[in-house]
């Protein structure tokens, strides 16, 4: 491993690695030192990019400040004007038409895995909180299921087991963003990055093992999402990694292959730059929406009233400028050989109300129709219950094809004007938005800071970024005095701290004493109102959250 020169005639500083994290079984096995020592060379060769790299992200915020839009990079017109492609996709990754997405608990490997989806997503990011235990355990279930070891048994008694190989989802794993840290894990003092030990724990375990199944296996690579990317420099970063840790590795080059979730406002202005950045190792784009719309009100934050989200359950796929952005991703992974893949499904079926369900999945089936019917090779759902209703939708469209990137999207140009124009959504601020982003924001928090990332809450499956949402949209109606449409009232902090309050009074009669005693209420209300209603707007809600987890 290379380590920085001493003074001139002195021995290479050997650094010195701390791992400050609680005991977690079996953690020998993931954390040997040839794998941390795998980690210790990422950080030690990318960290300075890396916080460059952050560092440009508030220049680049106080640009769009400064001019209140964005456009289209003049600097790479030469990228977006050439004739390229990406590298041809595995086997593997051929077709796409339905993916899951969740933690990577046990339960939920063995579900996702078995759910007949073609992709299961495995989040070490959104839907994962990053205590210690579910970073290390679940890089140690992903080996389990590799190697047809892993069962779990529910408290109920309830038996879980993998079918067998040739019917598994492929796994493509989702590192967390370059944002966060890992407390955990520190070199010469400095925490490494989130990502660097998520993709290198994985990557130093499994490639070799997964290249070694062969092409018929859907588990023949290693495959990832990157997550919240927000420039094509960026992607470069990650491409360098891919390079550095196959040589490291002895793999061969483009072994890796990655899907760029763009779910920034400036990643959606640099769509082409980015799979170019990483066109050996691309897989294709991957369409998002809320944490796009929280990228949206952070970056625009105090841009004027054009810029204003309504209700963010009013904010549909189908509104013109998300219309618009989905539109340019079909065009952009077709036009360079990349798969296109949508949104998410997050409603939980229902054991006990047929009603609700029947509501659901229709509107399930039609936003997945949409999707088929515009382009997109395959879509995301969050439930095993809902991996049928999206692939009817898709088997609709492709039939026995694998995907359909033959199809170009529509022929116009997608502006940046339509990509801005968010006051054409139309719907409305109202209170009762504001009330439901209170109750999601607070009720997801309380779970993540005990260490749950993927929630239930009111019959969907959330994670961070529908609290990012949920707490941006109030900061921004709060610093640009919204008046509520429903009663007339200006959404202020101390509305919202009432509504906090009634929250949690409902909370405790919901759940009961013992049960709310239990919970972390108190603190997650807390830091709900922090991100919410401080004068300057956090970055991310999980930074602060991170000095709550273990």
């Amino acid at each position: 491993m290379a380590a920085d020169q001493g003074p001139l005639g002195a021995a290479p500083a050997a650094p010195v690695v701390t791992v400050a994290g609680p005991r977690v079984p079996r953690a020998e096995e993931v954390l040997t030192p040839e794998a941390v020592a795998f980690v210790v060379g990422l950080h030690r060769a990318f960290e300075g990019r890396r916080q460059e790299l952050l560092a440009r992200r508030k220049t680049r915020r106080a640009e769009i400040a400064a001019a209140g839009t964005l456009d289209f990079l003049p600097d790479t017109a030469a990228v977006r004007e050439g004739d390229w492609q990406v590298a041809e996709a595995p086997r593997a990754l051929q077709d796409r038409r339905v993916e899951i997405t969740g933690p990577t608990d046990r339960k939920m490997v063995i579900n996702a895995l078995n759910s007949g989806a073609k992709v299961w997503l495995a989040d070490f990011e959104d839907a994962t909180a990053p205590t210690w235990e579910n970073v290390v355990s679940g890089q140690i279930n992903l080996i389990d299921a590799y190697e047809s070891r892993i069962d779990f048994t529910s408290p109920q008694g309830k038996a879980y087991t993998l079918k067998p190989a040739d019917q598994l989802a492929t796994v493509v794993v989702r590192p967390r963003g370059w944002h966060l840290d890992e407390n955990h894990l520190l070199v010469d003092g400095t925490p490494v990055a989130g990502a660097f030990l998520d993709f290198g724990l994985y990557f130093f375990h499994n490639a070799a093992r997964l290249i070694a199944r062969g092409p018929e296996d859907p588990n023949s690579g290693p495959y990832f999402y990157l997550p919240k990317t927000e420039s094509h420099l960026e992607a470069r970063l990650w491409n360098d990694v891919f390079t550095h840790a196959q040589a490291e590795l002895g793999i061969p080059h483009g072994t890796i292959r990655a899907t760029v979730l763009i779910e920034t406002i400036t990643a959606a202005f640099e769509m082409e730059e980015i799979l170019y950045e990483l066109r050996e190792h691309a897989a294709g784009l991957n369409a998002g929406r809320w944490d796009y719309l929280f990228s949206i009100v952070k970056n625009f934050r105090d841009a004027g009233e054009h810029y204003i989200l309504p209700d963010r359950n009013s904010v549909t796929m189908a509104s013109p400028f998300m219309a618009a952005y989905t539109r340019l991703l079909v065009q952009t992974c077709h036009r360079r050989g990349a798969h296109a893949i949508g949104g998410m499904a997050a409603f939980i079926p229902s054991r006990k109300d047929p009603e609700v369900n029947a509501a659901a999945l229709d509107k399930v089936k039609a936003d997945k129709d949409r999707e088929a019917g515009n382009g997109f090779d395959g879509s995301w759902v969050a439930h095993p219950d809902l991996v049928p209703v999206a692939r009817a939708s898709f088997d609709a469209v492709l039939g026995a094809r694998p995907n359909q990137k033959d199809n170009p999207g529509p022929a116009e140009p997608v502006t940046a004007d339509q990509l801005l124009d968010i006051a054409g959504a139309g719907g409305s601020c109202t209170e009762a938005g504001l009330h439901n982003a209170v109750q999601v924001g607070v009720r997801y928090i309380e779970a993540w800071i005990r260490g749950l990332g993927a929630v239930g809450i009111f019959n969907m499956m959330e994670d961070a970024a529908t609290a990012e949402i949920s707490r941006s949209q109030i900061w921004q109606w709060i610093h640009n005095g919204v008046v509520l449409a429903d009663t007339g009232e200006k959404a202020t902090a101390d509305l919202v701290r009432r509504l906090v309050g009634e929250e949690l009074t409902a909370l405790r009669a919901e759940l009961g004493d013992d049960a709310y005693t239990a919970g972390r209420w108190p603190e997650a209300a807390r830091l709900f109102e922090k991100v919410a209603l401080a004068d300057d707007f956090v970055d991310f809600l999980t930074l602060p959250a991170l000095a709550l987890l273990d």
